[in-house]
């Protein structure tokens, strides 16, 4: 179920980052979440939304990121969407590998896959979905 209470419009301007952490603070309040999925939301979404302002929409101001909550059963999720052509997965550099361990970016995607239960691509890479399950494994 999609709340539109926890929909969030930013400008691509990368200065926009400055709102999320307080939607994740107002999503974890209001959900109970505790602090280790709070951390593992909050790095994932700043990366998302980075993603997409800076890759997707090319910073250009006119062009939008959404991001919308998806209550599921002992799950959240959250859908951010950029105005972008999207992207190929499979042509990511791997981080991990030994020529671009030292290199300074193209660790986003790596971060919300480790960080995340569950990410899926869709509109050909130009929306993901970050899933979190809320129940702890005993």
């Amino acid at each position: 179920m999609t709340s539109n209470r926890y929909m969030l419009e930013l400008q691509s301007n990368p200065n926009c980052i400055t709102h999320i952490e307080p939607y994740v603070n107002r999503v974890v309040e209001d959900f109970g979440i505790n602090e280790e999925i709070y951390g593992n939301i909050l790095i994932s979404l700043t990366e998302a939304v980075n993603n997409a302002i800076i890759h997707g929409n090319k910073e250009d101001d006119s062009k939008t990121v959404r991001i919308k909550l998806l209550e599921k059963r002992n799950q959240i999720a959250f859908q951010i969407s950029d105005d972008g052509p999207g992207f190929n997965l499979d042509e990511l550099p791997d981080p991990t590998a030994p020529e671009n361990i030292m290199k300074l970016g193209g660790r986003g995607v790596f971060l919300m896959q480790q960080l995340s239960d569950d990410i899926k691509f869709m509109n050909n890479g130009s929306t993901v979905e970050i899933n979190f399950n809320l129940r702890h494994k005993e």
